[in-house]
């Protein structure tokens, strides 16, 4: 597969410029208080895929950045919680993130769990931006950030991977798929299909994308952990390898998750098709996730 689209690093950038501006703006006025800080510090830089994801599907639908920016700000707030949430000693106990500390070792733990739970809180008043369009469309993304981020996705696949730790036996390869279906993948399908639900369009083609991308991000990962370097990667690697986790690299071996991997982006690329060379830039960053050193 060739390497990423010369389109993509640069609509990357620009993504990442709006979006960090935006939260900027939109957390400037509140008060001078530590989980504020916090909040501030934990927002703050990151490859911003997902806001990327928003953005670009809602470009491909005509959709104008001012009127997607505030799904975009509000995906990466709920992932921001999520990371800070995820780090805490209780959970992963992580002590960096992004080459910085994490938020529970620069502040506390009260401090990181308010900051998070301050962040989803904000991510769903995001969507009530009249900005993004008629009430229907914006009751139809909160409901699905809300289905993507519990019980029905993300938590479950943080809470399946922390049972995985403490099992008797390593977990399957249809086992870990569904995990990270939901840890991973479903924040990143909610903002594929952003575009196409503000532009009350199918999101069909975008949701066949983001499922195979969003698995592809995974074992990417999972190869990080073993071969990546942490100075680039900004975080501790081989966790899963010394937990004795399964993974997808510890059941297909390198080169096999490296192909399958591959063959994801692929899929990827295929689901998008309908829209033509629009879709550039989401092409790109199906193969950036494969090949990410960070």
């Amino acid at each position: 597969m060739p390497k990423a689209l010369p389109l993509f690093p640069d609509r990357l950038a620009q993504a990442q410029v709006v979006i960090e501006r935006y939260l900027v703006d939109r957390m400037a006025g509140l008060q001078d208080q530590p989980v504020v800080h916090a909040m501030r510090y934990a927002a703050s830089g990151g490859k911003r895929l997902r806001g990327f994801l928003v953005l670009e599907s809602a470009a491909l639908h005509g959709i104008a950045l001012p009127q997607a920016i505030d799904a975009a700000a509000a995906v990466e707030c709920l992932h921001a919680y999520s990371l800070v949430h995820d780090d805490l000693p209780c959970m992963d106990n992580d002590d960096l993130r992004r080459g910085l500390p994490t938020v529970h070792v620069k502040w506390d733990d009260a401090t990181a769990v308010l900051a998070g739970d301050a962040l989803q809180a904000l991510a769903f008043a995001l969507l009530t931006s009249p900005m993004l369009g008629a009430a229907d469309r914006r009751l139809t993304l909160v409901a699905g950030l809300a289905a993507a981020s519990g019980v029905e996705g993300m938590v479950l696949g943080q809470a399946l991977d922390i049972a995985a730790e403490t099992a008797s036996t390593p977990l399957t390869l249809e086992q870990i798929t569904a995990l990270q279906a939901g840890k991973t993948g479903a924040l990143i399908g909610w903002s594929a299909e952003a575009g196409a639900i503000l532009a009350g369009a199918d999101p069909a083609p975008l949701r066949a994308y983001a499922t195979a991308l969003g698995l592809a991000f995974q074992i990417a990962d999972d190869i990080l952990d073993v071969e990546g370097d942490a100075e680039k990667a900004g975080k501790r690697l081989r966790k899963d390898e010394a937990a004795g986790k399964a993974t997808f690299v510890s059941l297909l071996g390198l080169d096999g998750a490296r192909a399958r991997a591959r063959a994801l982006a692929d899929q990827a690329e295929a689901a998008l098709a309908p829209y033509g060379s629009a879709a550039a830039p989401l092409i790109g960053a199906a193969r950036f996730v494969i090949a990410r050193d960070n």
